[in-house]
Protein backbone atom coordinates (compact mmCIF):
# COMPACT_ATOMS: atom_id res chain seq x y z
CA UNK A 1 0.00 0.00 0.00
CA UNK A 2 1.17 3.54 -0.73
CA UNK A 3 2.32 5.66 2.20
CA UNK A 4 2.60 9.36 3.03
CA UNK A 5 5.02 10.40 5.78
CA UNK A 6 4.44 13.40 8.04
CA UNK A 7 6.36 15.25 10.74
CA UNK A 8 5.03 14.34 14.18
CA UNK A 9 3.37 17.70 14.94
CA UNK A 10 1.53 17.70 11.61
CA UNK A 11 0.53 14.04 12.04
CA UNK A 12 -0.99 14.90 15.44
CA UNK A 13 -3.03 17.66 13.79
CA UNK A 14 -4.29 15.21 11.16
CA UNK A 15 -5.33 12.71 13.82
CA UNK A 16 -7.11 15.51 15.74
CA UNK A 17 -9.00 16.50 12.58
CA UNK A 18 -7.32 19.93 12.36
CA UNK A 19 -5.59 19.27 9.02
CA UNK A 20 -7.21 17.71 5.96
CA UNK A 21 -4.72 18.33 3.14
CA UNK A 22 -1.04 18.16 2.28
CA UNK A 23 1.29 19.58 -0.37
CA UNK A 24 3.66 17.53 -2.50
CA UNK A 25 6.25 18.56 -5.11
CA UNK A 26 7.47 16.10 -7.78
CA UNK A 27 5.55 13.33 -6.05
CA UNK A 28 6.24 9.96 -7.70
CA UNK A 29 3.57 7.98 -5.83
CA UNK A 30 0.89 8.58 -8.49
CA UNK A 31 -1.76 9.26 -5.85
CA UNK A 32 -5.24 9.76 -7.26
CA UNK A 33 -8.72 10.53 -5.92
CA UNK A 34 -10.18 7.42 -4.34
CA UNK A 35 -6.80 6.03 -3.30
CA UNK A 36 -6.33 4.94 0.30
CA UNK A 37 -2.80 5.44 1.63
CA UNK A 38 -1.19 4.72 4.97
CA UNK A 39 -0.25 7.69 7.16
CA UNK A 40 3.21 7.41 8.69
CA UNK A 41 3.78 9.49 11.81
CA UNK A 42 7.50 10.32 12.04
CA UNK A 43 7.48 10.43 15.84
CA UNK A 44 11.23 11.12 15.95
CA UNK A 45 12.22 12.16 12.44
CA UNK A 46 15.80 10.91 12.78
CA UNK A 47 14.87 7.47 14.15
CA UNK A 48 12.54 5.48 11.84
CA UNK A 49 12.23 2.75 14.47
CA UNK A 50 9.97 5.18 16.39
CA UNK A 51 7.63 5.83 13.46
CA UNK A 52 4.01 4.65 13.56
CA UNK A 53 1.36 3.92 10.96
CA UNK A 54 -1.62 5.22 12.87
CA UNK A 55 -4.28 5.07 10.18
CA UNK A 56 -5.25 5.62 6.57
CA UNK A 57 -5.94 8.66 4.42
CA UNK A 58 -8.76 8.47 1.89
CA UNK A 59 -7.76 10.84 -0.92
CA UNK A 60 -10.85 12.86 -1.85
CA UNK A 61 -9.28 15.15 -4.46
CA UNK A 62 -5.94 15.98 -6.07
CA UNK A 63 -5.13 19.23 -7.86
CA UNK A 64 -2.03 21.04 -9.07
CA UNK A 65 -1.42 24.75 -8.72
CA UNK A 66 1.56 27.14 -8.73
CA UNK A 67 2.67 28.07 -5.22
CA UNK A 68 1.84 31.73 -5.87
CA UNK A 69 -1.85 30.81 -6.39
CA UNK A 70 -2.28 28.95 -3.11
CA UNK A 71 -4.94 30.54 -0.93
CA UNK A 72 -5.15 31.07 2.82
CA UNK A 73 -7.64 28.21 2.90
CA UNK A 74 -5.01 25.91 1.36
CA UNK A 75 -2.52 26.94 4.03
CA UNK A 76 -5.03 26.45 6.84
CA UNK A 77 -5.98 22.92 5.76
CA UNK A 78 -2.44 21.71 5.02
CA UNK A 79 1.07 22.16 6.41
CA UNK A 80 1.44 25.07 8.82
CA UNK A 81 2.79 28.04 6.89
CA UNK A 82 1.89 31.61 7.75
CA UNK A 83 2.48 32.80 4.20
CA UNK A 84 3.79 31.77 0.76
CA UNK A 85 7.32 33.06 1.47
CA UNK A 86 7.61 30.84 4.54
CA UNK A 87 6.41 27.88 2.51
CA UNK A 88 8.97 28.46 -0.26
CA UNK A 89 11.77 28.72 2.30
CA UNK A 90 10.73 25.42 3.92
CA UNK A 91 10.31 23.66 0.58
CA UNK A 92 13.76 24.81 -0.57
CA UNK A 93 15.29 23.11 2.45
CA UNK A 94 13.49 19.90 1.56
CA UNK A 95 13.31 19.88 -2.25
CA UNK A 96 16.15 22.22 -3.29
CA UNK A 97 16.85 25.80 -4.28
CA UNK A 98 14.86 25.54 -7.54
CA UNK A 99 11.57 26.02 -5.64
CA UNK A 100 9.92 29.40 -6.41
CA UNK A 101 6.48 30.96 -6.71
CA UNK A 102 5.89 29.31 -10.10
CA UNK A 103 6.65 25.78 -8.84
CA UNK A 104 3.68 23.46 -9.25
CA UNK A 105 2.53 21.72 -6.09
CA UNK A 106 0.03 18.90 -5.78
CA UNK A 107 -2.69 19.59 -3.23
CA UNK A 108 -3.97 16.32 -1.78
CA UNK A 109 -7.20 16.58 0.19
CA UNK A 110 -8.06 13.63 2.40
CA UNK A 111 -10.18 12.14 5.16
CA UNK A 112 -8.29 10.45 7.99
CA UNK A 113 -9.41 7.09 9.38
CA UNK A 114 -7.56 5.70 12.39
CA UNK A 115 -6.60 2.08 12.98
CA UNK A 116 -7.79 0.38 16.17
CA UNK A 117 -4.12 0.26 17.18
CA UNK A 118 -1.05 1.79 15.45
CA UNK A 119 1.23 -0.40 13.36
CA UNK A 120 5.00 -0.06 13.46
CA UNK A 121 6.68 1.39 10.40
CA UNK A 122 9.38 -0.89 8.99
CA UNK A 123 12.00 1.02 7.02
CA UNK A 124 12.58 -0.12 3.44
CA UNK A 125 10.19 -3.05 3.77
CA UNK A 126 7.86 -3.36 0.77
CA UNK A 127 4.88 -4.42 2.81
CA UNK A 128 2.47 -4.77 -0.12
CA UNK A 129 4.71 -7.47 -1.64
CA UNK A 130 5.01 -9.55 1.52
CA UNK A 131 1.94 -11.68 0.83
CA UNK A 132 1.67 -15.01 2.70
CA UNK A 133 0.37 -18.15 1.02
CA UNK A 134 -2.86 -18.08 3.04
CA UNK A 135 -4.97 -14.89 3.21
CA UNK A 136 -8.42 -13.49 3.84
CA UNK A 137 -10.09 -11.79 0.86
CA UNK A 138 -13.01 -9.41 1.40
CA UNK A 139 -14.85 -8.39 -1.77
CA UNK A 140 -17.73 -6.08 -2.58
CA UNK A 141 -19.34 -4.59 -5.65
CA UNK A 142 -21.99 -1.95 -5.93
CA UNK A 143 -24.23 -0.23 -8.46
CA UNK A 144 -25.94 3.08 -7.91
CA UNK A 145 -29.10 2.48 -9.90
CA UNK A 146 -28.99 -1.29 -10.53
CA UNK A 147 -28.11 -1.11 -13.33
CA UNK A 148 -26.13 2.07 -12.97
CA UNK A 149 -22.61 3.43 -12.32
CA UNK A 150 -20.75 0.58 -10.64
CA UNK A 151 -17.47 -0.16 -8.91
CA UNK A 152 -15.60 -3.02 -7.32
CA UNK A 153 -13.53 -3.12 -4.17
CA UNK A 154 -11.49 -5.73 -2.37
CA UNK A 155 -9.18 -5.96 0.63
CA UNK A 156 -6.60 -8.64 1.37
CA UNK A 157 -5.66 -9.41 5.00
CA UNK A 158 -3.15 -11.77 6.59
CA UNK A 159 -3.96 -14.32 9.28
CA UNK A 160 -3.78 -11.60 11.95
CA UNK A 161 -6.31 -9.49 9.97
CA UNK A 162 -3.64 -6.91 9.07
CA UNK A 163 -4.41 -5.26 5.74
CA UNK A 164 -1.89 -6.28 3.07
CA UNK A 165 -3.53 -4.65 0.08
CA UNK A 166 -6.71 -2.82 -0.92
CA UNK A 167 -7.98 -1.77 -4.32
CA UNK A 168 -11.00 -0.31 -6.07
CA UNK A 169 -12.07 0.38 -9.64
CA UNK A 170 -14.93 2.05 -11.48
CA UNK A 171 -16.32 -0.50 -13.96
CA UNK A 172 -19.03 1.40 -15.82
CA UNK A 173 -22.74 0.57 -15.98
CA UNK A 174 -23.62 -2.83 -14.51
CA UNK A 175 -25.99 -4.46 -12.06
CA UNK A 176 -25.21 -5.06 -8.40
CA UNK A 177 -24.70 -8.77 -8.98
CA UNK A 178 -22.35 -8.21 -11.90
CA UNK A 179 -20.33 -5.76 -9.78
CA UNK A 180 -20.12 -8.34 -6.97
CA UNK A 181 -18.65 -10.89 -9.37
CA UNK A 182 -16.21 -8.37 -10.85
CA UNK A 183 -14.95 -7.59 -7.33
CA UNK A 184 -14.46 -11.28 -6.62
CA UNK A 185 -12.56 -11.84 -9.88
CA UNK A 186 -10.30 -8.82 -9.32
CA UNK A 187 -9.45 -9.96 -5.80
CA UNK A 188 -8.80 -13.57 -6.81
CA UNK A 189 -6.62 -12.51 -9.75
CA UNK A 190 -4.53 -10.27 -7.48
CA UNK A 191 -4.05 -13.06 -4.95
CA UNK A 192 -3.13 -15.54 -7.67
CA UNK A 193 -0.55 -13.15 -9.10
CA UNK A 194 1.02 -12.78 -5.62
CA UNK A 195 1.42 -16.52 -5.11
CA UNK A 196 -1.41 -17.04 -2.63
CA UNK A 197 -2.32 -20.74 -2.33
CA UNK A 198 -5.14 -20.79 0.24
CA UNK A 199 -7.96 -18.26 0.10
CA UNK A 200 -10.77 -17.46 2.55
CA UNK A 201 -13.18 -15.34 0.52
CA UNK A 202 -15.83 -13.23 2.26
CA UNK A 203 -18.69 -11.50 0.45
CA UNK A 204 -21.95 -9.94 1.61
CA UNK A 205 -23.72 -11.18 -1.55
CA UNK A 206 -25.61 -14.32 -0.56
CA UNK A 207 -26.48 -14.91 -4.22
CA UNK A 208 -22.85 -15.05 -5.37
CA UNK A 209 -21.74 -17.21 -2.43
CA UNK A 210 -24.57 -19.72 -2.90
CA UNK A 211 -23.99 -19.88 -6.65
CA UNK A 212 -20.32 -20.66 -6.12
CA UNK A 213 -21.21 -23.29 -3.53
CA UNK A 214 -23.66 -24.90 -5.97
CA UNK A 215 -26.68 -24.14 -3.78
CA UNK A 216 -28.22 -21.71 -6.29
CA UNK A 217 -28.29 -22.18 -10.05
CA UNK A 218 -27.04 -19.34 -12.26
CA UNK A 219 -30.22 -18.36 -14.11
CA UNK A 220 -29.15 -14.90 -15.30
CA UNK A 221 -27.21 -15.27 -18.55
CA UNK A 222 -25.34 -11.98 -17.85
CA UNK A 223 -23.72 -13.70 -14.86
CA UNK A 224 -22.77 -16.95 -16.59
CA UNK A 225 -19.37 -15.91 -17.95
CA UNK A 226 -18.47 -14.21 -14.66
CA UNK A 227 -19.48 -17.29 -12.68
CA UNK A 228 -17.50 -19.61 -14.98
CA UNK A 229 -14.40 -17.40 -14.70
CA UNK A 230 -14.67 -17.44 -10.90
CA UNK A 231 -14.99 -21.25 -10.95
CA UNK A 232 -11.92 -21.54 -13.18
CA UNK A 233 -9.86 -19.19 -10.99
CA UNK A 234 -10.82 -21.15 -7.89
CA UNK A 235 -9.22 -24.30 -9.35
CA UNK A 236 -5.86 -22.52 -9.50
CA UNK A 237 -5.66 -22.29 -5.70
CA UNK A 238 -4.90 -25.19 -3.40
CA UNK A 239 -7.90 -24.29 -1.26
CA UNK A 240 -10.71 -21.75 -1.56
CA UNK A 241 -13.52 -21.19 0.92
CA UNK A 242 -16.46 -18.88 0.14
CA UNK A 243 -18.30 -17.36 3.12
CA UNK A 244 -21.29 -15.04 3.30
CA UNK A 245 -20.82 -12.23 5.83
CA UNK A 246 -23.19 -9.44 6.92
CA UNK A 247 -22.59 -6.08 5.25
CA UNK A 248 -21.34 -4.56 8.51
CA UNK A 249 -18.50 -7.11 8.53
CA UNK A 250 -17.55 -6.25 4.96
CA UNK A 251 -17.07 -2.54 5.55
CA UNK A 252 -13.45 -2.37 4.35
CA UNK A 253 -14.40 -3.65 0.90
CA UNK A 254 -17.61 -1.61 0.86
CA UNK A 255 -15.58 1.54 1.58
CA UNK A 256 -13.40 0.76 -1.43
CA UNK A 257 -16.49 0.62 -3.66
CA UNK A 258 -17.69 3.99 -2.39
CA UNK A 259 -14.23 5.55 -2.83
CA UNK A 260 -14.34 4.63 -6.52
CA UNK A 261 -17.93 5.76 -7.07
CA UNK A 262 -17.50 9.03 -5.18
CA UNK A 263 -14.35 9.78 -7.19
CA UNK A 264 -16.30 9.78 -10.48
CA UNK A 265 -19.54 11.25 -9.12
CA UNK A 266 -20.56 14.25 -11.18
CA UNK A 267 -17.80 13.70 -13.74
CA UNK A 268 -18.26 13.10 -17.46
CA UNK A 269 -17.69 9.39 -16.81
CA UNK A 270 -21.08 8.95 -15.17
CA UNK A 271 -23.10 11.60 -16.98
Amino acid sequence: MKQLKFEHVFARDIIAGKKTATFRVNDDKDIRPGDVVEMVDKVDRDHPNTWDISGELEITSVSQTPIRELTKDHLLRAEKFDNIEQMIEAFRRFYGEHINQDTLVSVLNFVYKSFDSPQKFIKDQKRSLAVPQSVWLYCDGGSRGNPGPSALGFVVLDEHKVVLHSDNKYIGITTNNQAEYHALLAGMEWCLAKGVRELSVNLDSLLVVNQLKGIFKVKNRDLWSLYETAEELATKFRKVKFTHVPRELNKLADDQVNYALDAVKGSDIVQ
